[in-house]
């Protein structure tokens, strides 16, 4: 049996690969059906394709009864998590955190400013060739609750701050505190969404955060809030939310949502006061170097047998999910 890699970055153009390795090139294809580089049973390292459906992801999983590690290319893991059954155990599932911090959090800062400062109806204005002007909320001297205070939650953070934000709250699973000020935890919702103008969610998707977002919590947010969500669709209940757009009460800006891609006909594209963006919260400029960087670094760890960074879980143990 060779020792396969499977990339879905050409290996030519990874700087840093550490020999004895064999290196196979497998994006899925544009349709999914790309036919397997080698034999997946030969395959020790996976590294997800990225921006595939998760049908694609998960094709090769059940037949690579040698793998021992699964690399992503995303912050978020749940698309394996789903399909963890396919994995032989002492897998390792390890996550792209440091991939997607910038371009996320900078995203997650342009559709809270495009929607607080009006820039979707200045667009349809221009289009239009109308002059339009008229008072819009700033950034400037709101409160901002970051839900899901993990490493995008805190590079979201780090881009709030020169905005002159009255204040930041920040919630996670668990309390700790930080540098900057303590994190609640999920059962301090009810007290803080009442008080925030801005709720940017962030939080990965799992049993936990699957529905977080349900009328119950966004009926605790206050007239006029900001909903932002660059996390995953799921995390919100989508007819929830379509209820408290439709009566004008908040606004949304998603990067994501539920079902994804959303059909053309779905009611939330017509909803009043939200924003869409097509989940581009990841692919960047910035996406590729940092993701070579991992692939190499991860890689070298491997054969050397150092740790791997961002291990989430590992199949057959008790940290699974």
């Amino acid at each position: 049996m060779t020792a396969d890699v499977w990339l879905p970055i050409p290996p030519d153009e990874i700087d840093g690969l550490p020999q004895g390795l064999n290196y196979l090139f497998w994006d899925g294809g544009d349709d999914g059906a790309q036919e397997f580089p080698g034999d997946p049973a030969d395959c020790v390292v996976y590294v997800v394709p990225y921006m595939k459906r998760q049908t694609v992801k998960v094709r090769p999983l059940e037949r690579m009864r040698n793998l021992q590690v699964v690399q992503t290319l995303t912050a978020g893991v749940d698309d394996i998590t789903a399909a963890l059954s396919s994995l032989v155990p002492g897998v390792r599932l390890c996550n792209a955190r440091g991939v997607h911090e910038a371009s996320t959090a900078e995203l997650a800062l342009t559709l809270t400013l495009a929607s607080l400062r009006g820039i979707p109806k200045f667009v349809r204005a221009q289009q239009q060739g109308r002059w339009q002007g008229e008072f819009h909320p700033a950034l400037a001297d709101k409160n901002v609750l970051i839900v899901g205070y993990g490493a995008i939650g805190s590079a979201i953070e780090d881009r709030l701050v020169p905005f002159e934000v009255a204040r930041v709250a920040r919630v996670a699973r668990s309390e700790r505190t930080t540098a900057r000020g303590p994190v609640h935890s999920f059962t301090d919702l009810p007290a803080l969404l009442p008080e925030a103008d801005v709720v940017i969610l962030s939080t990965p998707l799992n049993d936990t955060t699957r529905g977080l977002v349900d009328a119950g919590f966004l009926a605790h947010m206050k007239d006029g809030a900001l909903l932002v969500n660059v996390a995953r669709g799921p995390v919100v209940d989508t007819k929830a939310l379509l209820m408290e757009l439709e009566n004008g009460r908040i606004g949304a800006a998603l990067d994501v949502t539920d079902p994804e891609p959303l059909p053309p006909a779905h009611p939330l594209w017509q909803a009043p006061g939200v924003l869409i963006s097509p989940h581009v919260g990841g692919p960047t400029s910035a996406f590729l170097p940092r993701a070579k960087r991992l692939v190499a670094d991860q890689l070298s760890r491997f054969v050397n047998r150092e740790p791997l960074r961002n291990v989430i879980l590992t199949t057959g143990s008790a940290t699974s999910v």
